[in-house]
């Protein structure tokens, strides 16, 4: 066997093993980049609850239980470890927070109140970054367990420990489902 030939296959495989490694690290960062665009999100979200449901309180005695939920989910999502478990956790603040936006229609105080406006605003604001941030992260994720899962950085990414990225997924079946619209 010529050695020029080794040693260019070699020069080769080296090269072809740093470039799949630089990918399937580049592809990690975008993800933890992702993610912390969502938690900043969020961040700012659970900043915006407290002053919620302070401005809400005085005028929903009867909801006090969705309000302490809300704060409740608020304080367990701050100490959620995983994508998986926070995700849910998110979604169930969502879900107390769309509620609260329900049943304030039966307060037409409340409706006009001008900082409760101004916080729905803001709300509403962070909730569209909130999507944002999501289709971003899930983009990443998508892309990262793709140079994971085909060849070769199957390979790679098995001997070097490169692990799948979970989604941000919507979990509740009624979240999913198509709203109805009747004219």
């Amino acid at each position: 066997m010529n050695p020029y030939l080794l040693l260019i296959f070699v020069v080769f495989l080296a090269v072809g093993s740093i470039v799949i490694f630089n990918r399937l690290v580049r592809g990690r960062i975008h993800v933890q980049e992702g993610w912390s665009g969502i938690d900043v999100q969020l961040k700012r979200r659970h900043d915006l609850i407290p002053n919620f449901v302070e401005t809400v309180k005085g005028y929903m005695g009867y909801e006090r239980a969705v309000l302490e939920k809300v704060t409740q989910l608020r304080s367990q999502a701050g100490q959620a470890t995983g994508v998986k478990e926070r995700a849910s956790l998110e979604n169930d603040i969502t879900r107390a927070l769309k509620t609260i936006f329900a049943v304030v229609e039966a307060y037409p105080d409340l409706k006009a109140s001008q900082h409760f406006l101004e916080l729905q605003k803001s709300l509403a604001e962070v909730e569209n970054e909130i999507q944002l941030a999501r289709r971003y992260y899930n983009g990443t994720v998508r892309n990262y367990n793709i140079l994971i899962e085909t060849f070769p950085g199957n390979l790679y990414a098995s001997v070097f420990r490169f692990k799948a990225a979970d989604f941000f997924e919507i979990e509740s079946s009624v979240d999913r489902a198509v709203p109805e619209v009747k004219l």
